[in-house]
């Protein structure tokens, strides 16, 4: 006979407890697409209860609340048919509907409309509050606290302990770095702190209405070296679209460059001109040369004599999710090795992680850059990771099953990746597995070319320069 159900919230505990007759279920899983966590069950003939934590550390890192989004609750023997209405709990909000149960953002219900929205928009539109010495960053609209912001705020933290540190946050499953605030995008909190920083630096386009107040600066990053082409270089001309770029662009005080050939294009694109474009590398891949691969394998759970392969391939115009190219777990077995699979942020929200003998999906890891030291080889597209990964010198394999759609309808190229790339395309996984095998110094002439054009500015000093260069310029104060 089927266990009937009851249940609650422990907003004390940030739990969901259910309770249920009979026998001791053997196990209690709560699942969604990029968490998962497992019920401790107590109790056992006339009553049992599961409680599910709604909190989970990953990676090493603090423990904090589930990503957002619907999770399954799972129980052997039981059916879990239960109505909770939307509660506000430590960090998240959440609901119960049968055995859906759904996670958002921790903003109170009150905000949550577009009438409130409005009303918090128009509001931040005519604040007058003096700026704060703060900075308000962003990456990837809030999905995650990494790359140029990232290394952008640990170099600020270092030599301008005094300025806040204000982070926009999708939710507080995303973990900030130490010392730094936390802003839930729509929240009262994140309109102020984006209305009195005197700073903002952001790796893409500003979400929502922005309205720049006089002293306030925008450090715009960007996010990679282009392949692909981008804003008004996109094949078809859209008026819309255009004027959406150049109302973006508009926005910007200052634009940030990996190397020559990524300014000159960036510029066009947005165009951006009239303004500085400071070419200075990449934060992001200062700890590229500077960081401790044993360290960031340790985080992962990899042996350091263990060969790791990332998986790390771009988004497409046309699909949601992370293609299906690559088999990870067969490419593990046929290389002995560990596959680590990381989808492009915009994969994140919509995706599903990866799972296999051997294959850690690290779609959800705070930063890539950590992932990028501790593989032995990178296997991409048209992703600009591409540009990141050669300040290792470690191999790089170019799975392109799709390069003619990609470069002839999707996108299209600045240059010819198969003229230039420094190492080999392929277009199936057999044929990678046997790249794998061979002697990459057969590339290496190419793989000189390709350093030297795009990572000479990557020497492990990048943020330092930048965030002279913002002190200097008066954005923020010591």
């Amino acid at each position: 006979m089927t266990a009937q159900t009851t249940a609650a919230f422990d907003a004390a505990g940030a739990q969901l407890v259910i309770r249920g007759t009979g026998a001791r279920p053997a196990s209690g899983v709560l699942s969604g697409r990029r968490a998962r966590t497992t019920a401790r069950v107590t109790g056992g003939g006339k009553t049992w209860t599961a409680r599910f934590p709604l909190r989970a550390a990953r990676w090493g890192g603090p423990e904090l609340p589930l990503p957002s989004g619907e999770y399954r609750v799972e129980i052997e023997g039981a059916e879990v048919d239960v109505q909770l209405p939307l509660r506000l709990l430590h960090g998240m909000r959440a609901s119960l509907r049968g055995d859906r149960l759904e996670i958002g953002p921790p903003i109170d219900p009150i905000y949550d409309d577009a009438e409130a929205q409005g009303a918090l928009e128009r509001r931040y539109v005519d604040h007058d509050a003096p700026l704060e010495n703060a900075v308000f960053f962003e990456s990837f609209y809030g999905r995650g606290a990494g790359c140029n912001p990232l290394a952008i705020d640990r170099e600020l933290a270092r030599v301008a302990p005094g300025v806040i540190r204000y982070w926009s946050v999708v939710d507080l499953s995303v973990r900030v770095p130490d010392g730094a605030i936390a802003v839930a995008e729509g929240s009262p909190e994140w309109w102020r702190a984006r209305s009195v920083a005197r700073l903002l630096v952001v790796n893409d386009w500003l979400r929502r209405r922005y309205a720049g107040r006089k002293g306030q600066k925008v450090l715009q990053t960007w996010h990679g070296t282009p392949l692909k082409r981008l804003a008004l270089h996109r094949p078809g001309f859209d008026p819309r679209r255009a004027g959406a770029v150049i109302k973006e662009s508009l926005r910007w005080d200052v634009l940030l460059a990996q190397n020559p050939y990524a300014a000159r294009i960036l510029r066009k694109a947005y165009a951006f001109f009239g303004r500085p474009l400071w070419v200075e590398g990449y934060p992001r891949n200062d700890v590229l040369r500077t960081g401790d691969a044993a360290a960031a394998r340790a985080e992962l759970g990899i042996a350091p004599d263990e060969r790791v392969l990332l998986y790390a391939p771009t988004w497409r115009d046309d699909r949601q999710e992370i293609v299906d190219y690559l088999n990870p777990a067969a490419l593990a077995a046929a290389t002995g090795g560990v596959v680590l699979v990381r989808g492009h942020s915009r994969t994140l929200i919509p995706g599903q992680d990866a799972a296999g003998a051997r294959v850690i999906d690290v779609t959800g890891y705070p930063d890539t850059a950590p992932l990028l030291l501790a593989a032995d080889a990178l296997i991409t597209d048209y992703s600009s990771v591409m540009f990141d990964y050669g300040v290792t010198g470690r191999p790089m394999y170019f799975l392109v099953p799709d390069m003619e759609h990609y470069r002839g309808e999707l996108r299209g190229f600045y240059f010819d990746l198969a003229a230039h790339a420094p190492g080999p395309l392929v277009r199936t996984q057999d044929e990678l597995v046997a790249a794998l095998a061979a002697d990459p110094a057969e590339h290496a002439e190419r793989y000189a070319k390709w350093t030297a054009r795009f990572n000479a500015r990557d020497d492990g000093r990048a943020a330092e320069r930048v965030v002279a260069r913002i002190l200097d310029s008066g954005y923020v104060s010591r």
